[in-house]
């Protein structure tokens, strides 16, 4: 055997090769777990209707604004008002008036009607009478009474007080 015909790997030969075959497989450890993170995303189920995604939204500008006035310390959570008692009986259920202007609350629209009947049996103890609309596929649990826009606030800011977060809708 003469020195052509031999191969000789050095020490350092040998830790390039193992330092790239490491790199190798970290990247493809990373690229597999991206795969797997979009894959996820695409499988994620969709959103039950807009109340989902208004629930995300921050709290009323009126919250935030009182940072600013001086009523909240900055960074400080704002504190939620006293409760107000709830009245001794319940209204009597009333079909909503449906005069020029006139406004109601929805508190919930899902496509589960389990979820609605427990939204309505909530408002109900708390003492706000609710009417059940199916619309689009959707089961939207809205207040019995409507009025004026002014009345409408006055009573969410209530409602909010009860827990709930509703939002005003013209009654048709």
């Amino acid at each position: 055997m003469n020195a052509r015909d031999q191969i000789s790997i050095g020490s350092q030969s040998i830790l390039w090769v193992a330092g790239v075959g490491v790199g190798l497989l970290t990247l493809a450890f990373v690229l597999g777990v991206q795969v797997g993170k979009q894959s996820a995303a695409l499988h994620r189920p969709a959103s039950h209707g807009p109340e989902e995604d208004l629930q995300d939204l921050p709290e009323p500008l009126v919250d935030q604004l009182k940072v600013f006035e001086g009523t909240a310390r900055a960074g400080a959570p704002v504190p939620a008002p006293a409760p107000v008692p709830a009245p001794a009986a319940p209204a009597p259920a009333a079909p909503p008036v449906a005069a020029a202007g006139a406004w109601t609350l929805q508190l919930v629209a899902t496509p589960d009607a389990a979820e609605a009947k427990r939204v309505a049996d909530r408002a109900k103890a708390a003492g706000f009478a609710t009417t059940t609309v199916k619309e689009k596929g959707q089961v939207k649990v809205r207040l019995a009474r409507a009025g004026d826009r002014a009345a409408m606030d006055k009573t969410a800011a209530r409602l909010k007080q009860a827990g709930f977060k509703p939002f005003a809708v013209k009654v048709e």
